[in-house]
């Protein structure tokens, strides 16, 4: 890192599986700063506030329609709802509503340089494509080409709106942490109240790792039962048309009203799955198809989420030799060896086995218990370029005894606050989406527990986090028996244009190999492979990934087949020191220098990807 952006308050969200029982109902994501400078995690809650101001819009004021009318919306972006078919086997029938986003291109739409609209999904399932976009709509124009419009969506994905009877203690802003499926209606949803989905969460937050007690794998099998059945309960017969196919169908909608019939797309995670199935389904309507962080497809519509972790050992080691080799003053859990630092590890986890750490600051009091830390560490392995360091500062401090650096970052999540408008509360993120998606489209699994403890075991057999992995698919176990005539495959397809996929190295959740299986059903297809840690390719910077995918996008122009591209920026950045005899300030320079080496072009490039790093938008899904 740079001196300069040192100094630079760096905001990006940290999502975590339920953490602890002192967060509220959204324990997904953690809003926070890193100064590294003072190496210390903070937070301005006056720039919060003013960022949740600045980022509010009425998307009620919209009405859907049929054909796309934008309309200036955030900062200097267009939204709009297009109408579509509910149910496509019945497309005069009951329709949907897709909210979208578009940061418009630099070049005009009638200008032979234009190349169209890109939309982009940031994976879940269920994740925004407006919030994406929202946050880093400029930054992808950038790394994709200022010739395209980039283009977030909320997939369908919710079955009623609130009741109108909530009360309302807070006095500020509406609120504007619309994060999820949430714009595009009709909505997935399992409670008829906001506070009702608060007690549950807040009920099951102490389970986030199967391991945390003797009965968490149990009580898990029991709330994914509820829910399973909740969601059936619950249902105005709209659930069963929340499905990956009808949402690539919906993209279809989407281009065609663009004037386009050729799909533009960079999928993450989750969002390879929906790529992929656009891809088997519409072969003849691939223009340019980027998916990233590949998912085994097949492994996902069997609802085994069971080849996920491969690599997700390899990537928590990269943690612990980074450290090693990044030095004391980069790295403050250093050890001279990988094995004293797996010790300090061990010994943070027996010490909060055995007793919590009370927490007590100026404004809250908590605790940090082992189930925090481990779910922390899990989702820091997401995006180890943005979160490593800080990391280690976490777990040093664990290892003196002191949890306040920790329980400083996580209470910052916005408390639970009751409405009596419900305008306020009627685009939030509902968690239920992410298991609407998952159960719908894959197959029916077994609800008998001792299956449960089977399917575990194998899973632990894959790696050492499964514990926070488990809990993943737990509300399908009773899930409506909707008939499951979706398409679920085959993955096997001659598309109109070759499709290009990415995938990391160490990836903790999409292994690379997924990326090379997924590849070889699709003609002319080539995989990518970026040299780093982290979920899929936006977890790092490198120059030489982006400037493929932009080649991709622009000439139509793939990689040759086996390219690896390296990255360019540390794992463990340097702390900018005043003394130059320092080997981290001899780093430290050494990256100036890379920097101030680049085109100018190649420069916009760099600092747009590294500010997309930070954002770190590609998030840890939630249990239940």
């Amino acid at each position: 890192m740079t001196p300069a952006s040192t100094r630079r308050l760096l905001a990006y969200c940290l999502p975590f599986l339920a953490l602890s029982l002192f967060l509220s109902t959204e324990l997904a994501y953690v809003n926070y700063r890193i100064s590294g400078a003072n190496r210390q995690s903070q937070i301005d809650t006056t720039d919060l506030n003013a960022h949740r101001t600045t980022n509010y819009f009425p998307w009620e004021s919209i009405s859907p329609t049929d054909e796309l009318i934008w309309t200036d919306c955030y900062s200097n972006q267009q939204c709009a709802r297009l109408k579509v078919p509910l149910d496509y086997s019945r497309p005069d029938g009951a329709s949907a509503a897709i909210a979208l986003i578009r940061t418009p291109s630099a070049v005009p739409h009638d200008s032979p340089r234009y190349r169209g609209p890109v939309l982009i999904n940031p994976g879940g399932p269920g994740g925004s494509g407006v919030d994406t976009v929202v946050a880093a709509g400029p930054l992808l124009s950038t790394i994709i080409g200022p010739e395209f419009d980039i283009i977030g969506f909320d997939p369908r994905g919710a079955s009623k709106p609130f009741p109108l009877h909530f009360t309302r203690i807070q006095t500020s802003e509406p609120t504007t942490t619309n994060a999820g499926v949430a714009r595009s209606t009709p909505r997935i949803s399992f409670f008829a109240t906001r506070a009702e989905r608060q007690l549950w969460s807040v009920e099951g937050a102490s389970i986030a790792s199967v391991n945390s007690s003797a009965d968490a794998l149990a009580r898990g099998w029991a709330r994914g039962i509820v829910l399973g059945q909740r969601a059936g309960r619950e249902d105005d017969e709209s659930l069963r048309f929340m499905t990956t196919d009808h949402t690539a169908r919906d993209m279809l909608r989407i281009m065609q009203a663009h004037g386009r019939e050729k799909l533009q797309y960079w999928g993450f995670s989750y969002g390879s799955i929906l790529g992929a199935t656009f891809a088997a389904m519409f072969p003849q309507h691939v223009g340019r198809l980027v998916i990233d962080g590949v998912m085994d497809a097949e492994d996902y519509y069997a609802t085994k989420w069971s080849k996920n972790l491969f690599d997700a050992d390899k990537t928590w080691m990269s943690f612990i030799d980074g450290c090693v080799a990044a030095g004391p003053t980069a790295c403050a859990l250093y050890a001279p060896t990988a094995a004293e630092i797996l010790a300090k590890v061990d010994k943070i986890y027996a010490s909060l086995r055995a007793r919590p750490i009370p927490v007590h600051t100026e404004t809250a009091s908590g605790l940090i218990d082992w189930t925090t830390v481990r779910s922390v560490i899990f989702a820091s392995l997401y995006s180890p370029y943005a979160f490593f360091s800080t990391g280690a500062r976490i777990l040093a401090d664990l290892y003196q005894g002191n949890g306040t650096s920790l329980f400083e970052i996580l209470q910052q999540q916005p408390a639970f606050q009751c409405a009596c408008d419900p305008a306020e509360y009627q685009f939030e993120r509902l968690p239920e989406a992410l298991f609407g998606l998952l159960c719908n489209d894959g197959a029916r699994i077994s609800p008998e527990y001792e299956d449960v403890v089977t399917h575990y075991e194998r899973l632990r057999e894959t790696s050492s986090w499964a514990d926070v992995w488990a809990f993943l698919r737990m509300p399908c176990l009773d899930w409506p028996d909707f008939p499951k005539n979706h398409f679920q495959g085959p993955f096997v397809a001659n598309t109109s244009f070759p499709l290009l996929l990415v995938g990391n190295t160490l990836d903790p959740v999409t292994p690379l190999w997924a990326a090379k299986k997924m590849s070889e059903g699709f003609t002319g297809s080539v995989v990518l492979a970026q040299d780093s840690p982290g979920h899929c390719s936006i977890a790092s910077v490198s120059l030489c990934t982006f400037k493929y995918i932009r080649q991709y996008f622009l000439d139509g122009i793939l990689p040759e087949p086996g390219t690896v591209c390296p990255v360019d920026i540390p794992l463990f950045p340097p702390t900018p020191s005043t003394d130059p005899g320092f080997a981290d300030a001899v780093e430290d320079q050494a990256q100036v220098r890379f920097v101030d080496a680049l085109s100018a072009a190649d420069r916009n490039l760099f600092e747009a990807a590294k500010e997309l790093v930070e954002l770190s938008p590609i998030r840890f899904p939630r249990g239940i």
